[in-house]
């Protein structure tokens, strides 16, 4: 059914051009189409060349589909008229695109001589490793030159960036201005972003969050000139969007130009460009609706037929735009039929031939290759810029007359006042970083760890926002993409999970799938982990990290001391910087005020802070891991963050007990895991025991730790002590699913017995 559909309709514009007469008068190439229209004749031509283009290529992927030497079918026909978008936005206006937008990404490239369209397609369709989008990984539309970052989005995942994006252009020429950076990026300042999407995705939470954040920003004054293009073809798969939908949803929304695209060609094309002149010069949220129809299914293996009757598909069928385009340029005299067919025959001439050697073209063969652009290591590069030494003069301008590790053992500082002066060297070391989320600017934070940043770098480089982790981790990554450095909070571990695939389906995918030719570095702070007092609830005391853990090419830092916090950040904050890297920065909120280790009033938490001053053990890279007396080795305990603390008051318990001494490692980076030297401390003390704060069930670490030494030949004892899998209660209740050092004692005694 679906192969016959395509075949019908190349007939009826066949057909159409094979019947058509010239028009009495043609336009000469310069002439408009119609009295007030901007739209020229011979870009009207072009146009259309790039509508053939477009639908030539969803033709081959389905014949490549059928010869099994394609993998791709979800096709833009019936969009075309999306090409004039392509045409009149500029190609320093970034453009995150909706699937179906082969006409657009055409007209878009035509402005780049020397650009091939095409070629590059079919390289995407075929999953050639020398696709230039994502180097054969993905389909994707994606251009450096035409700052077309690649999107993998189906459900309009990659608004809130777009909005991040156009919010950040902003803040950038702030920041050029105020720091003196120079340039960011190659934006010119009159930039638009825009963004495209479907009339289905148009309802899914990710989309109303980046529309709703827009809209927020310019309330509060903020210039945001980001252009929302839904591509409405009234239909999510097989189910049909009500009449009018769309217009009802945006049409009367405050905050948000409104503008509807209907109707020929040239009449589409002013709306379009009315729609971006607006954005342009008010710099302002612009909802552009345009009308299109889906021909052919969603994909190629998508029977219309079993949700939509023969006579519904043909009449859609009817309203094809390249045949209302084709009757347009010929009853106004744009073009003569031959010249239309000519048009027609070329491309399918050009596409079919490079088809053919399309196939040939190498494959990814190597893993090794195929994650590359994943997660770079570059330690080299990270380690000089995070060890090195600031000018203390600088420092002193931002901290006053003692710099924090000229205070006295009298002044020892907790983790929390050690995250907030680590934060104030990078922000000096960076000053492209800006540091924004919930309550982080005049507050300070919720816990006080970003206490006195706004005051001190002002309100463009830390700023709060509205309460909507989609849109901080938005804001994120299209600030990464123009240049700046972000450092976003989310303010609780479990508020991330409403916004993880922002994480997980964007941030990280973004190098993979562009093959490194865009990044968006970031070091994204997530207040954690459980063990508050008398507060919280499983919203406020969330033990899983799994989530965070699964993604791929995402670094995780984890500290539990305030020294080591300051070597981390540094280290997270070159990463992200030299290498693009997105790192999570896990902060746990149980530990950022706790003073005392063993005793009350003992102060055996408190450390004093590691000068930024250019020596080696200034920062802390992946696999650089702490350990507790070194020496001893009756017994290897792993762990981290709350864990660590309490198997370090575990063992004091059990050396007193037994005089034996365990050795106490601190994993600081969960992910990549410090594997080697785990195992190194494994074979040295031949018992181990994990001890994992996070839900027994996938939610930690110690499966992928006790795993290793078993599959890397550990002869010794292993044991684990892990939380119970369930949400963490109120009050007392809360320490019983908890672990406690007095598991961690009976696991001692159990895994040396």
């Amino acid at each position: 059914m679906s192969a016959d559909r395509v075949t019908i309709v190349e007939e009826q514009l066949d057909r159409l051009l094979a019947e058509a007469q010239p028009a009495a008068e043609l336009l000469a190439p310069d002439e408009v189409l119609r009295p007030g229209s901007s739209l020229s004749a011979a870009r009207a031509r072009n146009l259309f060349e790039d509508m053939v283009l477009s639908r030539t290529l969803d033709v081959a992927a389905r014949a490549l589909k059928a010869r099994g030497e394609g993998f791709y079918t979800i096709s833009s026909a019936g969009h075309e008229l999306n090409a004039t978008l392509g045409a009149l936005l500029r190609p320093t206006d970034p453009c995150l695109l909706h699937y179906r937008s082969g006409a657009l990404f055409a007209s878009r490239l035509r402005q780049l001589p020397g650009s091939t369209p095409a070629w590059d397609t079919l390289l995407s369709l075929t999953a050639s490793a020398e696709d230039p989008a994502s180097g054969g990984r993905h389909k994707v539309w994606g251009s450096r030159p035409a700052w077309i970052p690649p999107q993998t989005s189906t459900i309009a995942s990659h608004l809130p960036k777009a909005v991040g994006m156009a919010f950040a252009l902003g803040r950038a020429r702030r920041l050029e201005v105020e720091a003196g950076l120079g340039p960011l990026s190659d934006l010119p300042q009159d930039s638009v972003v825009m963004c495209s999407f479907g009339d289905a995705s148009s309802n899914h939470a990710t989309a109303l969050s980046g529309i709703n954040a827009a809209r927020y920003a310019r309330r509060k004054g903020n210039p945001v000139p980001i252009l929302f293009v839904c591509e409405d073809n009234q239909r999510g798969i097989s189910v049909e969007t009500p009449s009018r939908w769309v217009q009802d949803t945006w049409e009367a929304r405050r905050h948000l130009h409104f503008f509807d695209a209907v109707g020929e060609i040239d009449q589409v094309w002013d709306t379009v460009e009315l729609a971006i002149r607006t954005c342009r010069q008010q710099r302002a949220p612009v909802f552009l609706r345009i009308e299109t129809i889906r021909l052919w299914g969603h994909a190629g293996s998508d029977v219309e037929t079993a949700y939509r009757t023969l006579e519904d598909i043909e009449a859609t069928e009817a309203r094809d735009p390249l045949l209302a385009t084709a009757r347009r340029l010929l009853e106004r005299g744009a073009a003569t039929p031959q010249q239309l067919r000519q048009i027609l025959q070329s491309t399918r001439a050009r596409v079919h031939a490079a088809m053919e050697h399309a196939t040939t073209r190498p494959k990814l063969t190597d893993p090794a290759e195929i994650i590359r652009p994943l997660a770079p290591v570059e330690e080299d590069r990270w380690r000089a810029r995070a060890t090195a030494a600031l000018d203390p003069d600088a420092r002193r301008a931002i901290f006053g007359r003692r710099l924090p590790e000229e205070e006295t053992s009298a002044t020892r500082r907790t983790l929390a006042a050690r995250i907030n002066q680590a934060l104030h060297d990078e922000m000096l070391r960076q000053p492209k970083a800006i540091l924004f989320g919930e309550d982080v600017g005049r507050k300070g934070g919720v816990y006080g760890v970003t206490q006195r940043l706004q005051e001190r770098f002002g309100q463009a480089r830390c700023f709060d926002t509205l309460l909507d982790e989609t849109t901080i981790l938005g804001v994120a990554q299209g600030a990464a993409q123009v240049g700046l450095l972000p450092i976003p909070e989310i303010q609780y571990l479990a508020y991330l999970h409403n916004a993880i695939d922002q994480l997980r389906g964007e941030a990280c995918s973004l190098s993979y799938f562009s093959d490194g030719s865009f990044l968006n570095p970031m070091v994204v702070r997530i207040a954690g982990l459980a063990y508050q007092k008398g507060f919280g609830g499983h919203f406020h005391n969330d033990n899983s990290i799994g989530a965070l853990r699964e993604i791929p090419g995402l670094a995780i830092a984890c500290p539990s001391q305030g020294a080591d916090a300051a070597r981390l950040l540094r280290g997270a904050m070159a990463m992200a910087a030299e290498s693009g890297r997105v790192v999570t920065f896990l902060e746990p909120i149980a530990l950022y005020h706790e003073r005392d280790l063993y005793e009350p009033g003992d102060e055996g938490w408190l450390q004093d802070y590691p000068a930024p001053d250019g020596t080696a053990d200034a920062a802390l890279l992946p696999g650089e891991v702490g350990v507790h007396q070194p020496d001893a080795g009756d017994l290897l305990i792993v762990s981290y963050a709350n864990g660590y603390r309490l198997s370090l008051r575990a063992a004091r318990r059990w050396e007193q007990a037994t005089g034996k001494r365990a050795r106490v490692l601190d994993l600081r980076w969960l992910n990549p895991l410090p594997h080697a030297a785990v195992r190194a401390h494994a074979s040295a003390c031949q018992r181990v025991l994990v001890v994992d704060e996070c839900r027994a069930t996938g939610a930690g670490v110690a499966d992928a730790l006790i795993a290793d030494l078993a599959e890397h030949g550990f002869a010794g004892r292993v044991r684990s002590v892990r939380g119970m899998d369930a949400y963490i209660p109120l009050a007392d209740a809360a320490n019983l699913v908890l672990v406690s050092e007095d598991q961690i004692l009976a696991g001692i005694e159990e895994v040396t017995a």
